[in-house]
């Protein structure tokens, strides 16, 4: 299944992901926000999970200096981009989201931020991806999560096309995330809550280990 998700990433990247960062800051919203209260402070260590084009990490390296940031994509062609992007600043790696090694990969199993930005409702096994993260952090860490929401808000035909253009692109929002985030993040001792942007179009959840 990761192999067949791997394939199909990047075919759909392969040449949008030359125009990529361009086209969606029309659309993914919450993302800077969430950037700006990671409240990371220098030697930290910052985990995006599906960094795509590395638009996000040079954004945390640019507003928390001396962050050390590590990254992760399915996607070998996104990550073209994202080391292009970071040069050697950024420890980057591929592998599937649900299951990666982290010592392995970046020498490290355990991180002060981990980020999942606009990938969940990309992920076929976005629940384990979840669980996953919660495991990496930490005490005193934190998991930021921006991604899609239910647009219920929205009018209901404006709704309708945007659902159907994102299906366009693999993209399903996922309902139940913050539910979901929030039980397995109480399940694993940490406390955080979930917030909804104007009309539910996006939806932002912040879980944090006690030190």
């Amino acid at each position: 299944m990761a192999s067949l998700h791997a394939e199909l990433m990047d075919q759909t990247y392969r040449w949008q992901r030359h125009c990529y960062d361009v086209t969606r800051k029309h659309y993914l919203f919450g993302r800077d926000r969430m950037i700006r209260e990671l409240r990371s402070q220098p030697g930290a260590s910052v985990l995006e999970i599906g960094c795509g084009t590395g638009r996000n990490l040079a954004l945390v390296r640019r507003r928390w200096p001396g962050a050390m940031l590590h990254g992760l994509d399915i996607s070998a062609e996104m990550l073209k981009s994202a080391r292009a992007r970071l040069g050697p600043d950024a420890a980057l790696a591929l592998g599937d989201a649900a299951d990666f090694d982290a010592r392995h990969l970046f020498g490290r199993d355990r991180f002060d931020r981990v980020v999942l930005s606009y990938c969940l409702s990309m992920i076929p096994a976005w629940e384990e991806t979840v669980i996953h993260a919660c495991g990496m952090l930490k005490p005193g860490g934190s998991l930021h999560i921006v991604d899609f929401g239910t647009m219920e808000g929205l009018p209901r035909l404006v709704r309708r096309a945007l659902l159907v253009w994102l299906a366009r692109f693999h993209v399903t929002p996922r309902g139940s995330l913050a539910a979901h985030a929030l039980m397995v993040g109480g399940g694993c001792g940490l406390a955080g809550d979930a917030r909804s942007g104007p009309g539910d179009y996006y939806q932002q959840i912040v879980l944090t280990r006690q030190g």
